[in-house]
């Protein structure tokens, strides 16, 4: 099959379309009608996962993260940025991102967070254009807990030593959650007014956190790595449709852990 067969059948799912104005979603480098046999999902596409990928004789990379935010000024393979362009073009790897459009999408990025949160009954917290599109999702846990116990169990969930709590009582029944993967805490207010107990978000600013106690809400911040979860999900979702396209196509995931920061 064709990288372009590929995107084609994922773009029906989470097509462009649902990007947000400021992402940069879609090809990122690379030819899409050029033969693919083997597929990797990430999270980031850094010069650590692209020789993961050249060792593993990888053809596609499936990110999350956008490779190009901003434009190159220049070519100087001194640049390790690059230089990490220049070894997948010399390795003929083509990179697709899916971002926003993921996290928008109905059964995508948010809903498998949501999943893994223990979340049940879920809508999109902020509603998109098209029925059950939107960014972030609020719903039910099953059986209610208190805070710092579900603060614990997401420090499981999302493999991290630690995470940033933002409330003033860790005491608090939670029943109702809310979650936006990556930065979100912005809309800490909008889960609030749905009745969220606690919002799971990332990036959560010194001046925000203030403004959340404030508000009386209550904010669990994994790290922007939490979506971490996507190339899990994406691996099967792929696979899956590998079966049911009788492609011979054969997809793993990063094993290489992205996260630039660690708590000592």
């Amino acid at each position: 099959m064709k990288g372009q067969d590929l995107v084609e059948r994922f773009e029906e799912f989470a097509p462009l379309t649902l990007q947000e104005s400021w992402d940069n979603s879609g090809l990122q480098l690379g030819d899409l009608k050029k033969p693919i046999r083997k597929v990797m999902t990430t999270l980031d596409v850094r010069p650590e996962v692209v020789q993961e990928a050249i060792d593993a004789d990888v053809d596609f990379i499936f990110a999350h993260h956008p490779m190009m935010f901003k434009p190159a000024k220049n070519l100087d393979l001194a640049d390790p940025q690059n230089r990490m362009y220049a070894d997948l073009l010399r390795h003929n790897i083509t990179v697709y991102a899916a971002h926003t459009n993921l996290d928008n999408a109905k059964e995508g990025m948010n809903d498998w967070l949501a999943q893994v949160l223990g979340m049940a009954d879920t809508v999109p917290l902020i509603s998109g254009t098209e029925a059950g599109t939107g960014l972030g999702r609020i719903g039910d846990l099953a059986t209610p807990t208190i805070l710092k116990d579900y603060a614990e169990r997401l420090k499981q969930i999302f493999k991290v030593e630690h995470v940033r709590v933002v409330s003033n009582n860790l005491s608090q029944t939670v029943k109702r959650v809310a979650v936006l993967g990556g930065s979100g805490s912005e809309f800490y207010q909008t889960a609030k007014d749905q009745g969220a107990d606690v919002f799971v978000t990332a990036d959560v600013t010194y001046h925000t956190g203030h403004d959340i106690l404030a508000a009386e809400m209550s904010v669990i911040d994994p790290g922007h790595h939490m979506e971490f979860w996507m190339k899990i999900a994406l691996q099967q979702f792929l696979k899956d449709w590998s079966e049911d396209g009788h492609w011979e196509l054969e997809v793993v995931q990063s094993n290489i852990n992205t996260d630039p920061f660690q708590f000592i």
